[in-house]
């Protein structure tokens, strides 16, 4: 088949079939016919994508006949052209046979190539969306399907099991909470520190609820101006501030029948907390300069590293938006508090290393899993994150072994640490570190008082005049040996 389009030129006299043949015939092919029953039967026959027509013909009008063509090739886009400007067969052209355009006689060559060229597009276009939604109709199940099923990864992945945690671990109790009233459309307050999966808890919280089909949203409340948090909840019409080039949906539309968790809410400000509350109490926003509010059906889970009853008291929270959001409140412990969890952790998050670094390990060795039971991990699982992937990159055994360990890893476990600027091995931790100190202070007290004893008996033994003393950096025991030596001579 040809890619030109194909153009139906229906006109009963031979002369201005031959014209229209000759003003078309250089970007489409071109077909003439004589009558309606003609056209009706190359139409029956060929593929046409424009119809051109003269309005009077023997035996029917143009109308009549683009009518009859409009119910059985509804495809093809027509045109009129007529030497009479008659306004009651221009109005049942467009109303009943669905015109495209009505071009009178005498036409001018130019004008009627822009025409054609403008119908022939159209038809183009008009086939091309009927193929789109004839394919979209036809794969409509097997997306249907497809959404299902990644809603049930989705669900897989962000369930309470996996927060990962071990038995008598705090978490049993937490998530045992939160499966309980996940199922109740009421808002959640989560708080803990930082790392400590709050919005894993969140997720878990809503592919567990009645939402779960519908959008889970995140914002995080302490990271913008109030300006632009609003236009992040609430959205903005265009021209509303510097920079609104256009309009913006907020989180807050998007997340309609769904989710919204609203991280670190306690650094807003309180002008923000007072426009937050009315779209709690109300259930409605309104954007950034406009003047209609929109109605939203969200459930709001909050997140905060503060003590927000504490930030109540001192009134850098509000009250009343926090009783609004704390009707159910889950706190998430530190890894320090729940040791217990951070061997399987660990796993979990070495086989996510392993993956993202494209490097194969056979786990931890006993010692090092140890010491990372052991160390406090001020950022938490953020924290523990960032050493195994340090470990990972830093591995050149079979397991990741005390070696690949970071140096505060090490110390806070009584490891001894190289220091390389002093030459001098020191032990970790707290009690380590004191031990140090005292065996170095004993070490100098004892070579004072050897020297001072080999000076004295060096008068007597000329031969003790070469004798050297080295009992080590900071090795009280073999100052002691030493001395016992020097005391026996």
């Amino acid at each position: 088949m040809s890619s030109l389009s194909t153009i139906l030129v229906v006109d009963d006299e031979v002369r201005s079939q031959e014209t229209l043949r000759r003003t078309l015939e250089e970007e489409y092919e071109v077909l003439t016919a004589s009558s309606a029953d003609e056209a009706r039967e190359i139409l029956e026959r060929d593929w046409v994508h424009v119809i051109l027509c003269d309005q009077r013909m023997p035996g029917t009008s143009g109308v009549v006949f683009l009518k009859e063509v409009r119910e059985k090739w509804p495809e093809i886009v027509r045109i009129i052209i007529s030497g009479y400007t008659d306004t009651g067969d221009i109005i049942a052209g467009i109303n009943e046979a669905g015109i495209y355009q009505y071009i009178t006689k005498p036409w001018h060559p130019e004008s009627l190539l822009l025409t054609v060229r403008a119908a022939a597009h159209l038809q183009s276009l008009q086939s091309e969306n009927q193929r789109l939604a004839l394919e979209l109709r036809a794969s409509e199940p097997v997306l249907r399907k497809s959404v299902s099923r990644k809603r049930e990864q989705l669900r897989e992945r962000y369930n309470f099991e996996g927060l990962i945690k071990s038995e008598g671990s705090p978490l049993e109790v937490i998530c045992r909470n939160a499966e309980r009233i996940a199922g109740y459309d009421i808002p959640i307050l989560i708080t803990g520190k930082s790392g400590t999966g709050k919005e894993l808890l969140g997720r878990a919280i809503h592919y567990a609820s009645d939402r779960s089909d519908k959008a889970f949203v995140i914002e995080n409340c302490g990271a913008v101006s109030d300006q632009i948090l609003e236009s992040e909840l609430f959205g903005h019409k265009r021209g509303s501030f510097t920079g609104a080039y256009e309009d913006r949906i907020g989180l807050f539309e998007q997340a309609d029948g769904g989710t919204i968790f609203l991280d670190e809410i306690g650094e807003t400000s309180p002008a923000f907390q007072v426009k937050l509350l009315r779209v709690l109490q109300e259930g409605e926003i309104r954007p950034l300069g406009s003047s209609r509010t929109r109605r939203v059906d969200v459930r709001v889970i909050s997140a905060t590293n503060r003590d927000l009853e504490e930030e109540v008291r001192k009134g850098r929270f509000r009250e009343d938006l926090y009783y609004r959001l704390a009707t159910f409140t889950l706190h998430m412990p530190p890894l320090r508090n729940r040791p217990m969890d951070i061997p399987p952790i660990a796993n979990h998050l070495l086989k996510q290393a392993q993956h993202q670094l494209g490097k194969s390990i056979h786990g931890f060795s006993p010692q090092a899993l140890d010491l990372l039971r052991n160390y406090e991990w001020p950022g938490n699982v953020r924290d523990l994150q960032n050493e195994i992937y340090r470990m990972l990159a830093l591995a050149d055994g079979e397991v990741l072994d005390i070696g690949s360990l970071s140096d505060r890893v090490k110390r806070e476990g009584g490891v001894v640490v190289a220091n390389e600027s002093h030459g001098v091995a020191q032990h970790g931790g707290n009690g380590g570190l004191l031990k140090v100190r005292l065996e170095a202070l004993e070490c100098e007290m004892l070579r004072d008082a050897l020297h001072r004893t080999v000076a004295i008996r060096a008068r007597r033994h000329a031969n003790w005049g070469c004798l050297e003393l080295d009992c080590g950096a900071n090795s009280s025991a073999m100052a002691w040996r030493m001395a016992d030596m020097v005391l026996a001579f």
